[in-house]
Order: structure tokens, then sequence, then C-alpha cells
């Protein structure tokens, strides 16, 4: 009795026409939910709107087929209306419930079923008889050369055979389906079906788990809960349901039954298998073991309910703050270590061009807000959403990207945030010594390895891919390309830069459906400027010290590059951008610096009253410039026409620079006094003092070759 329908492409709903019960018949209590429920043919995990009143809230389940009786006064609903006392007690309770949940150990593993070989054998058969027969067919293919012809065959048999194999594989399918690094696009689209399109448990083991982990009567939770589910995952089945002491709606997620031992003795097996290619296997550098012990550890994490509902408070908390950006809220007294209720609300999934243009919406805005969000989870607090696939990015109808699923967590080191932004400026910079020496501070490489040969094979490869500008580099083709290069050298490649490739590869993924040339690096470029023109971090300082400054001299081509790009983010600060560069300036670090402003103040001053000489001249009328001017008619000083040129294209750049400055959205002439105080400083005093005393030696030294140059007509008789 299904009243699911569940596509490749969207969650459906079809309207049940049956009475929803809480465990498909009675619950534990012998009691019957007369509700029916109606859902909207569209339905997806997204956030619930405010219930303003019960009977409202019922019709919105139900479609209006409501056999409750409810008043008609506004209920305040939901965690945010708690009080936040009450809330972290709710949030203890849910811990305490889930206090028996397993964790990853590999010790306990061995020790569970070393002891239990006929179990494991058995296991390791399946699988081998699986995978094994699928190795089989590609060798034949290719040896047939029907390699190319039966690609699409063979990617869905690998889908079906990793669906049979059990949520292991299916965890590692959807590892693969966003690794187009590794795997041909047939097998990207058929393994990206595993994100939702997966079998589902009956509905009456999954209502009796909730029932079990929150003790209570499943209608005495719930006024309405859909009698199949919505969705099924790797690791579980989602419901949708009402809330009965306040009317919200809500997702109810539920886990397999019997999943711990199933995924345990996988990766026991699998684990065996690493400890076999560390040991024979010399052309493959990684450590194998590492990387599958770090993938056990998040997918037991995601095991833990409480755990994904502590993840999703802590990514609402900082990056919600954002109102094109939603989280859904976690119902602590709903959730337990297998049990995870959470907030609802309509919205489309973000590879569904169609269904979200209709809604009057742009794929490539919701995209690109991902992308932003994205950033700032790798690069500013180092938190971020691991498993970005499309079942885990929605558009609501209000043109807000919704996050769902925070069971895949992980962190950027601080060192590392640092160094990725560092790193990009030296590939922009072309500076591929210190681009590889960026691996030490990413932990690519150990202190001790020599960097000098990594050089040349970065410059091949770079020099090749930035001939065309940062902003139209594709970054699967920069991904592709250092790994290549990672793949020739001792590199040990963390996990946490894996997933900051692979979240960042899906985002581009999913925007190429929209835009063939929508490039993820142009749309990131403004995030990198606006951090480097206003993070007062001191390695960041340097970054944008060592790309303004070359060979002694300020590059304003770059500076008015970033300031173009800075201000495309919408958190650009014109006040941001001044007042750390100064505070660095008049440090006691630098003097280096110092000494280079000084020398560029110089140049810059002079471009600015030579030029408006010049300018000027340029406005009278010909015929009075001989007379003017000391018979010379080409102009008031003596320098080539080269020298001119260069002098009006400095002040030109320098007076639209201040032009952009002055446009910046949150830019205020007050802004100014900080840094006029700052001058009153003895070293700024100092700074100033040469500034003046530069100008005018170069402006007498002008002078000075004007007064002794002969006049034309003179050197003609001559």
């Amino acid at each position: 009795m299904s009243c699911s329908s569940v596509s490749n492409h969207h969650i459906m709903l079809t309207s049940c026409a049956e009475s929803v019960r809480p465990t498909g018949g009675k619950s534990s209590g012998g009691r019957r939910v007369n509700l029916r429920l109606t859902v909207p043919p569209r339905a997806a995990l997204v956030e619930a709107r405010p219930q303003q009143v019960a009977a409202a809230a019922i019709r919105d389940v139900a479609g209006g087929n409501s056999s409750s009786n409810v008043t008609g006064r506004t209920l305040q609903v939901g965690p945010s209306s708690r009080d936040r006392t009450d809330d972290m007690q709710s949030e203890a309770r849910a811990m305490t419930r889930a206090a028996d949940a397993s964790v990853y150990s590999p010790e306990l593993l061995a020790n569970k079923y070393g002891s239990r070989p006929i179990k494991v054998l058995s296991r390791a058969l399946q699988i081998f008889k699986g995978l094994g027969s699928f190795a089989l067919k590609l060798w034949l293919d290719q040896l047939n050369g029907d390699l190319d012809r039966k690609m699409r065959l063979r990617a869905i048999e690998l889908r079906e055979t990793f669906t049979r194999l059990g949520p292991t594989f299916v965890k590692i399918g959807q590892g693969l389906s966003t690794r187009p690094d590794l795997c041909p696009p047939e097998y990207l689209e058929e393994l990206s079906e595993l994100q939702d399109a997966l079998p589902t448990f009956p509905d009456a083991q999954a209502f009796s788990c909730i029932e079990k982990e929150l003790g209570r009567p499943l209608d005495t939770i719930y006024s309405a809960i859909s009698a199949s589910p919505i969705a099924a995952a790797s690791l579980g089945q989602v419901y949708k349901a009402q809330l009965k002491y306040s009317g919200q709606v809500v997702a109810v997620k539920v886990q397999r039954p019997g999943i711990e031992e199933a995924i345990g003795l996988d990766f026991y097996l699998i684990r065996g298998v690493g400890i076999l290619i560390n040991r024979y296997v010399d052309i493959i550098s990684s450590d194998v073991v590492a990387l599958i012990d770090e993938f056990a550890r998040r997918v037991y994490q995601e095991l833990n309910y409480v755990q994904e509902g502590q993840n999703a408070r802590r990514f609402k908390k900082l990056y919600a703050d954002k109102q094109d950006v939603l989280v859904p809220d976690i119902f602590w007294d709903y959730t337990s270590g297998k049990v995870l209720t959470m907030e609802w609300v309509e919205g489309v999934k973000l590879n569904e061009q169609e269904a979200i243009e209709s809604q009057g919406l742009k794929v490539l805005d919701l995209v690109n807000t991902g992308i932003q969000c994205s950033l700032r989870q790798l690069l500013e607090y180092g938190y971020f959403h691991a498993d970005p696939h499309p079942g885990n990015l929605l558009a609501t109808p209000e043109g807000k990207l919704a996050f769902l699923d925070f069971g895949m967590m992980s962190e950027t080191p601080e060192e590392a945030r640092f160094a990725i932004i560092g790193h990009v400026v030296h590939m922009v910079n072309r500076d591929y010594e210190a681009m590889a020496r960026d691996y030490y501070a990413l932990d690519f490489l150990s202190p001790d390895v020599d960097v000098s040969p990594i050089v040349p094979a970065l410059r091949d490869f770079f020099d090749d891919a930035l001939n065309s500008t940062v902003s139209e580099l594709n970054f699967k083709t920069l991904v592709d390309g250092l790994g290549a290069v990672l793949y020739q050298y001792p590199f040990n490649v963390p996990a946490y830069y894996a997933l900051i490739l692979r979240s960042l590869t899906v985002l581009e993924g999913l925007a190429l459906y929209a835009d063939p040339k929508f490039k993820v690096l142009a749309a990131s470029y403004p995030y990198f400027a606006k951090r480097l023109l206003t993070d007062p971090n001191p390695y960041l300082r340097d970054a944008l010290i060592e790309l303004l400054f070359k060979d002694g001299k300020f590059r304003w081509n770059r500076l008015e590059n970033l300031l173009v790009q800075g201000k495309k983010d919408r958190d650009f600060s014109a006040k941001d951008a001044l007042q750390p560069v100064l505070k660095l300036l008049l440090g006691p670090d630098g003097k280096e610096l110092r000494d280079l402003v000084i020398k560029e103040a110089i140049r810059v001053s002079e471009a600015i009253i030579l030029g408006s000489l010049i300018e000027s001249f340029n406005s009278v009328p010909g015929p009075m410039r001989t007379f003017v001017f000391n018979g010379n008619a080409n102009g008031p000083f003596t320098m080539s026409a080269a020298e001119q040129q260069s002098l009006m294209e400095l002040r030109a750049q320098v007076i639209k620079i201040w032009g952009l400055l002055r446009s910046s959205e949150n830019f205020d002439p007050s802004l100014l006094q900080p840094i006029l105080q700052v001058l009153q400083e003895p070293e700024a005093r100092s700074i100033g003092g040469r500034v003046v005393g530069g100008i005018s030696q170069r402006l007498a030294a002008r002078l000075l070759q004007q007064v002794l140059r002969a006049p034309e007509t003179t050197a003609s008789a001559a």
C-alpha cells in the first residue's frame, strides 16, 4: 500500500486515499489516528512556514481533508519560540537517548568479526561475486572493443550492483558520483541516482523504531504522518508528518534496521583489502587504510542522528545569517540516535532546471548562492557540508537555497584556509615555487620532502591553463590537471581537501546544466578579492602585498582588478579595504613595505600633478601654446611622448581606483577620519615628510630641466 512515487529527478507524493496509520495499522497503544493525509503533487524537504492557525497547518499537510477539531488561535511553534534553556535541556535529553550510538573502531571490528570466519567469508563471496562479475564484463568489453558502446549499460549495472550490495556500497557509489576525475559522464549520471532512488524498508519497522526510540506511541507524537516514505537514502528513509502539540509540519528521518551490523562487516573487509594494498601495491603512494578509516568514521557519524542535528544547528548558526540561505531547525524532543525530526518547507531539487524556472527563479542565482556559502564554509569558518549532492540542495519558492542532510560534515584547518587563498594568489602570479611550498601548509607534503622537482610539473600545467584569465578557467580542468601532478609525486591529499574539490565540482556541475559556459572560479574570485583586500590576517596581508608589488613596482592594474571583483561581493566594504593596509604600513614590520609605498607615492603624486598640467596644456587652443610655453607647441615639459603617455595612464588609473572606492556600497567619507588620525602618528608623519621631500625633488629636477632647455628656434638656428 504505497502512496509515494519517487522519481530520479524529483520527489513526488500522490494523494493517499487511505487513513494514515501510525505504524501501518495500530500503534503499540492500539490507537488509530483517524486523519487522512493528502500531500501536494510536489513535495521535498525544506523549511516549514510558521503555522499561524492549526487548521491551516492541517490543510497544508492533509490537503484540506481534516477530521480534527482545532481552534483559530495563533500558535507559536518550533524550537525558535522556545526558551533557550528549555531547548538546551531538550537537546541534553536527546543526547541521553543517543548515548549508545556506535562509533567507528577498527580494533572493535577486528575483535568482533575475527572470530566469525563463516560470516566474513559469506559476505566476502557476496561482494566478490557482485564486483567480480562486473569487472569481468568490463574486461570482455575491452577485449572486444565495446567499452564505449556498452558504457551506459555497464554504468546501470554498477549502480544496480552497489544497490544490491547494500548501504556501504551505496555510500561509495554516492562518493564516486561526484568525482568526474574518476568516472566517465555515463557513470556519473547513473551513480547520481543513488542519491535518492533507493529501496525502502517496511513502514511497520520504521514506525516501531520511532516509538521505541522516543518512548511513546506514535499517535501521541504526530497528528498525521505519511503512510509511506517520501524518500529513501542509504542509511534511512524520510516521512512527512505533523506534530500533535503544535501542528508544525516536519520531516522525520528513520534509520534502517540492522545498518550498523551491515556497514561494520563491510568496513572490516574493505580495511583488510586496504592493508594488502598498502603492503604490496607500490604504485599507490597514499595511505589507503587511513583513507578508509576516515571514510568509515564519517559514515558512522552519520548513524548518530543527534550528532547530525547538532551539525545542522552549528551550520545554521554560522551560515544562515544570509537571507538567501535556509537551514531547517531541529526538534530535539522528537530526536534520538536513530530518529531525526526537523522542519519542512516546500522546494525543488537544484538539478531540476525547468521546475525552478517555472517558479520565476534562476538556477545560476541559486548555484552562485551555493558557491558563496561554500566559500564561507571552506575558507571563513572552516566548517563545511561535505555532501552537497542535488538531493541535499533545494530551491524554495521564495528563492532561497536550502541545505539538508548534515550527517557528513568536515573542517578545514585554520592554517590551510589561508594557505588555499594564498595558493590562488600564487597561481595568479605564476609563482610556482611558492605554490609548491604551499603544499607544506596544506599538509600535502611532509616538511622533509624536497619540492624543487614539483615546480617544473606545476609550470608545465599552469602555464598552459593560465593562458586564459583566472575567471575563464574551468574548475574541473584545474582539478584534473592538478590531480595528474599529485599522482606523480609523494603527495598525501588530506580528506578535507578531497571533500572541498568534491563540493565545488558538484556546484559547477549543477551550473553547467543551466549554462555550459559557467566557470566556478569566475563566481569565486569576488570572494577571494574581498578577503585579500579586507582580511587583517598577516598571511593574507602578505599575499596581498605579493600580488600588488613586483620588482619594487606597484601594479595598479592588479589593485583595480581586485576592487572590481571585490565590489561584486555583497559584503565588500571600502572601509575594511583601506584600514588594515594602513595598519600594516605603519606597523613595526613594515619598513620594507614603507620604502616601496613611499617610492610609489612619489611616482603617483608626480603623475597626478604633471598629468593635470599636461591636461590643462592640451585644453589651451593651439595658436596660444607656442606663446604661453616659451615657443614650445608640443608640451610644457621636456619628456618623450612615451613618458607622457605613461604618466597620463597612471593618473587615469589612480583616479579610476578612487572612483571604485567611492562607488562602493558601504563607502562613507567619514571612513577617512580614522586614517587621518593614524596619519598623526610619528611614523606616519615621517612617511609624509619623505613623500613630500621626494615629490619636491622630482618637481625641482623637472623645473630645472625645463629652464635649462634651449628654445627650439635657437636650436634650429645653431
